[in-house]
């Protein structure tokens, strides 16, 4: 079966956009972000909800039911109960993972953060993680919303990425460029 053409990253981005606008109206901006956040952990640790989110043989009125008592055992917002509940409705539930991912990024955008990532080819201590972003933050001239990754494939060194701006640092990529140069040659 062939994806759903319907329902782009811009239909998705209209109701990210309506959320943050719903929230910034009831002053709850914050809360609902933290929502979206715990939401989209419960949905990534727990693989029958994410199966449930994905079956389309449950009823919407099932689907509500399960919504609202996750809300309330996760004392989430009313306000972020009613808006799964339409997305439900609208028949849009099955996206809730992307629309909530565009919400957060929308939230973090309107705080004037960039949005960065880093994988290191070694674990680096939390003091090493909290350096590399005042250091961003600093030659960036923005907060920075750091995304952390250990990657062991590169061997060792770094790889940063900040907006469109990649710095790779690693062994992986140096010996890529090695054997693209003795293959050139």
């Amino acid at each position: 079966m062939s994806k759903n053409k319907g329902f782009s990253s811009t239909s998705a981005n209209r109701y990210s956009l309506a959320l943050y606008e719903l929230a910034s109206e009831a002053s709850k901006l914050a809360q609902i972000e933290e929502n979206s956040s715990a939401f989209l952990t419960l949905i990534s640790n727990n693989e029958e909800f994410d199966n449930l989110i994905k079956d389309p043989t449950l009823s919407q009125d099932v689907l509500i039911n399960i919504i609202n008592k996750v809300c309330e055992n996760s004392k989430l917002e009313v306000l972020f109960k009613n808006f799964v509940s339409f997305l439900i409705t609208r028949r849009r539930f099955f996206y809730v993972e992307q629309i909530l991912r565009s919400f957060i990024e929308i939230c973090s955008e309107k705080r004037g953060e960039l949005k960065a990532e880093i994988k290191s080819a070694k674990q680096l201590t939390q003091d090493e993680i909290n350096k590399i972003t005042e250091e961003l933050s600093n030659n960036f001239n923005s907060k920075i919303k750091l995304n952390y990754e250990h990657d062991q494939s590169l061997i060792g060194g770094l790889v940063v990425q900040v907006g469109s701006t990649m710095i790779d640092t690693s062994i992986k990529n140096k010996l890529q460029q090695i054997e693209n140069r003795m293959v050139e040659a």
